[in-house]
């Protein structure tokens, strides 16, 4: 992967040495012949490595270390010295250099140096904000015969290195199987990397994507890096691609055909090695025929279509599930339901499939700590919390309710379920249903859809 590299030293004859050897591996350097001018350089463009002499006049490396953490800037940082001591070496490290070299540097050795750096803070950077991410053990739950063929599926499409259109309701665990194919691929060392293409605003989708430079818009205060740079040598799972704007279609299949692109405000082309899976809860075939959704893109994408069941259509898998939510370690650990209670549960469609299947033993474990629960207990649980099923029971009219209470409660139903089909993510929901996020909240409040609901 190529980078831009920022190179501090106030000997030409270095600085040159060094320029030809990393512009030869592909990279775009900058020179500077001091800190100040290294410093300057850095508030005008975002560089993604940095490799500064110490012993340098008016501002030595120490230094210049020193004022990039006080500025916040976190970018990562080779530092080399003639005069190499280890008490050097230590404090170079405890400013945040990533590694120390000692002149005369061959070739060979700061090659390999700059290209562990830029890795390194590659998987720092994603350790970071998938450590956000990561709820629960990525584990796919099921001996039903249509979980047995989906599992071979996965197993024969793994190795490659074709892309995968997973198709499912919303719930079913598609993120699950993007993750067992990355896990069963050639690339399962590297990154695994998802975007919503649904929960990101339509003008922030090329941001999130490619990344963007300092300054690029009102907002980006410093540069940062797109899913696809993060995911190089890796996997990306664009997660409802059915939701993305039409321009960035045209803009993602640029990149699919030739894996270069350029981050906004940026000039440089960038060049990654990039699986790409895609997900949806819609029919993509149909939003071609429509108009909506590029034909030349979609067929890039299908290569391989992975169909995840309905948790209605293998409800055998159900009492295996809910031993996998309720076991050691998970959030409905101790929940104890009696047979009476479990056969209730499965008689119930699920709209929202394992996702909400998850949230019904999670809200009985916090409800019910400790105890028992009895069918009476789940069904009155399920009759509060799922008014859809209240509906689909006895219609929507009910006596004795006026016109405007049974209208709260379809409207409280619809919050509801929208919520939970969305990771229990407010926000998504408010989007997906195409209201302010300001609004809904205050119908969240007002209806009492709290913490475990959001």
């Amino acid at each position: 992967m190529t980078a831009r590299i920022l190179i501090v030293d106030d000997e030409p004859d270095i600085l040159q040495a060094f320029e030809r050897m990393l512009t030869n591996e592909g990279h775009e350097v900058e020179c500077t012949l001091s800190a100040d001018e290294a410093l300057d350089l850095l508030d005008r463009m975002s560089v993604d490595l940095v490799v500064t002499d110490l012993t340098m006049p008016r501002m030595d490396g120490f230094e210049l270390l020193t004022r990039l953490r006080q500025r916040g800037d976190d970018t990562p940082t080779v530092v080399i010295s003639g005069g190499g001591t280890v008490e050097a070496a230590v404090r170079a490290i405890r400013l945040g250099a990533l590694d120390f070299l000692e002149k005369p540097v061959h070739r060979e050795r700061l090659v390999l140096t700059v290209q562990n750096a830029l890795r390194y803070a590659q998987l720092q950077e994603m350790h970071g904000r998938l450590q956000a991410e990561i709820r629960h053990e990525r584990t796919l739950v099921g001996r039903s015969p249509a979980m047995q063929r989906l599992l071979g599926l996965i197993s024969r499409v793994a190795p490659s290195d074709g892309r995968v259109l997973i198709t499912g309701e919303n719930g079913t665990g598609k993120e699950l199987v993007a993750a067992a194919i990355h896990a069963g691929s050639l690339r399962s060392a590297g990154p695994f990397v998802k975007l919503n293409c649904g929960a990101v605003p339509k003008d922030l989708v090329e941001s999130e994507l490619f990344g963007h430079e300092k300054g690029a818009f009102t907002g980006a205060v410093t540069a940062r890096k797109g899913r696809f740079e993060l995911a190089h040598e890796g996997t990306l799972l664009l997660d409802e691609i059915g939701d993305m704007p039409m321009p960035m279609q045209v803009k993602l299949l640029r990149v699919l055909q030739e894996g270069q692109f350029e981050r906004v405000g940026g000039g440089r082309t960038l060049k990654v090695d990039v699986r790409v899976l895609a997900a949806t809860n819609r029919d993509l075939s149909a939003m071609v025929r429509s108009g909506d959704f590029r034909e030349d893109l979609f067929y890039r994408l299908n290569v391989v279509t992975l169909h995840i069941p309905p948790l209605r259509e293998r409800r055998e898998d159900l009492p295996l599930l809910l031993a996998h939510f309720t076991a050691p370690g998970r959030k409905g650990h101790g929940l104890r339901l009696t047979p009476e209670a479990i056969e209730h549960i499965s008689r119930y469609d699920f709209p929202g499939n394992v996702r909400e299947l998850e949230n019904l033993v999670e809200r009985l474990a916090i409800l019910f700590p400790n105890e028992i629960i009895s069918a009476q207990v789940v069904r009155d649980v399920m009759t509060t919390t799922h008014d859809s099923q209240k509906h689909a029971q006895g219609g929507l009219y009910q006596r004795g309710k006026t016109l405007r209470q049974l209208l709260h409660e379809l409207e409280r139903g619809i919050m509801v379920e929208a919520i939970a089909a969305h990771g229990n993510s407010k926000g998504a929901a408010a989007q997906a249903l195409g209201t302010e996020r300001s609004h809904f909240y205050k119908k969240c409040r007002h209806y009492g859809i709290g913490e475990n609901e959001m």
